[in-house]
């Protein structure tokens, strides 16, 4: 069955269409199409023939562009043809009844001939603008809900689409999202593929969106993977650990720290791995070099999705990061960070630069994804006045502000609001977005805090929350924007 993330190929003498196309296999596309207009049949035989091998290595469907006897001679999966290169009869009498024969089409009519004549699935669109097809001609999603009432065959929306507008035609009842630009023109196109695949989550029945926290234990129970656990589970995630170190703690501080060997560390993300799986990784407390290096050889080797909270200090001062970590973490886990998530004091460690007004918060996130972050969320609680976080989102700048809570109950607010972030994300909720409702989320559990010890006590998660999913509190979204 067609479904997921289907991309089409382009092709270039260098090969980088096949650098991508591999990257886009490993990031989870299900279906590939092999598209290279103008190309002469022998040399397209061959390029699908060094093609052929990925996408079976990565239990992916290859799907050959307009010509069914070139699928034929090739051992395709199938061929998808348009309006004007034949019929589904046509090719169905050149492959036979084991291949998938798809169309495009962009009325409902078409979509009805083409069920009537047995179309394995169906692409509508083009959906949006599209900078591949300049004379595309638009339907929109409303056309996508229409035809969904006439067939039961899959469909795939096609045209403009990314990570920011696929989800509305998921729920309109695309099955599969095909994508060109999203990721051929993106520098990191296997960390585009897993974000828009991620998108696909949304159907599932909650609990849903596997996050998978890397981090230190809390006794008190108010940071950590203990933060982390409890975010997810009440935004109706599911969450999963690899515990980096044990800390004996409680509201007035960090009293003790046991660090876990780094080789337990990795046995505990590989069990994860090798049998549940996981939609994002959220890092915390990562304590020593080791560990880190660890880490990031299992995200470079993976190609994870993964919101990075560069946790250095405790709430009461105690140190959570080795000072010999941060190089390690600058080198081994930066390049291949999707989201990272410091503090000012953080972000000034990293960059080497202070960090004490919003325009050197911009220019800090900047200069973080230089260093090979994707995205920055930086957070600006210890600035003066209204807290305002930036979200230097590829090359948007997003300004999130919310009411300063004067309270000192405000343990595990960096975990809780990272973890956040990471299980909407694997819940198929776009980032910006995600970050948008982990700021209300944030906001809500830091002013609701009750008292609980003498210290620094912890924020309340229930309440953060509730204040998510109660559609009365749903305008507040746009306040903390």
């Amino acid at each position: 069955m067609v479904n997921g993330i289907y991309y089409i190929t382009g092709w270039d003498e260098a090969g980088r269409w096949l650098d991508t196309a591999e990257a886009v296999l490993r990031g989870g596309a299900k279906t590939i199409q092999f598209r290279a207009k103008g190309l002469a049949n022998d040399r397209q035989v061959e390029a699908i023939g060094r093609l052929l091998p990925l996408c079976r290595e990565n239990s992916a469907l290859l799907i050959v562009n307009d010509d069914p006897l070139l699928a034929q001679r090739c051992d395709a999966d199938g061929v998808h043809i348009g309006q004007q290169d034949g019929s589904i009869e046509a090719a169905r009498a050149v492959l036979g009844p084991g291949k998938l024969i798809g169309i495009s089409t962009r009325t409902v009519e078409q979509v009805r001939q083409a069920d009537s004549a047995g179309a394995d699935y169906i692409a509508v669109g083009a959906m949006f603008p599209t900078a591949t097809k300049q004379d595309a001609e638009l339907v929109g999603p409303t056309r996508l809900t229409e035809v969904r009432q006439v067939t039961r065959r899959p469909l795939v929306a096609i045209g403009g689409i990314n990570c920011r507008n696929g989800g509305q035609l998921i729920d309109a009842g695309a099955d599969g999202l095909a994508v060109i630009s999203a990721v051929a023109d993106d520098p990191q196109p296997l960390l585009a593929t897993r974000e828009l695949g991620l998108l696909f989550n949304r159907r599932q029945p909650k609990p849903h969106g596997r996050m998978l926290s890397i981090a230190g234990s809390d006794s008190g129970g108010g940071a950590g993977i203990q933060a982390d656990l409890k975010t997810s589970a009440l935004l109706g995630g599911y969450g999963m650990t690899a515990i980096t170190a044990l800390t004996a703690q409680n509201t007035l501080g960090v009293h003790d720290v046991q660090a876990v060997d780094p080789s337990f560390v990795t046995a505990q993300i590989q069990a994860v791995l090798d049998d549940i799986g996981l939609d994002v990784i959220k890092t915390g407390m990562l304590f020593s070099p080791d560990v880190v290096r660890e880490v990031g050889k299992l995200l470079k080797k993976f190609g994870l999705l993964a919101v990075i909270d560069p946790v250095m200090v405790a709430k009461g001062g105690a140190p959570l990061l080795q000072n010999e970590a941060v190089q390690a973490l600058r080198e081994d886990i930066l390049p291949h960070t999707y989201l990272l998530t410091p503090n000012l004091p953080e972000a000034e460690v990293l960059t080497g630069q202070k960090c004490t007004t919003e325009a050197d918060m911009i220019t800090a996130a900047h200069d973080l994804t230089s260093m090979g972050v994707r995205n920055v969320l930086l957070k600006g609680g210890h600035l003066e006045g209204d807290a305002i976080d930036i979200l230097l989102a590829g090359k948007e700048l997003h300004r999130f502000k919310a009411p300063r809570s004067m309270t000192r109950n405000t343990h595990g607010t960096g975990c809780s609001y990272a973890a956040a972030i990471a299980t909407l994300l694997a819940q198929g909720i776009p980032l910006v977005e995600a970050v948008q409702r982990s700021k209300l989320f944030i906001q809500t559990a830091i002013s609701q805090a009750t008292e609980l010890g003498q210290g620094h006590g912890p924020i309340n998660h229930w309440q953060g929350a509730k204040a998510v999913f109660d559609s009365e509190t749903q305008d507040k979204l746009k306040q903390v924007t």
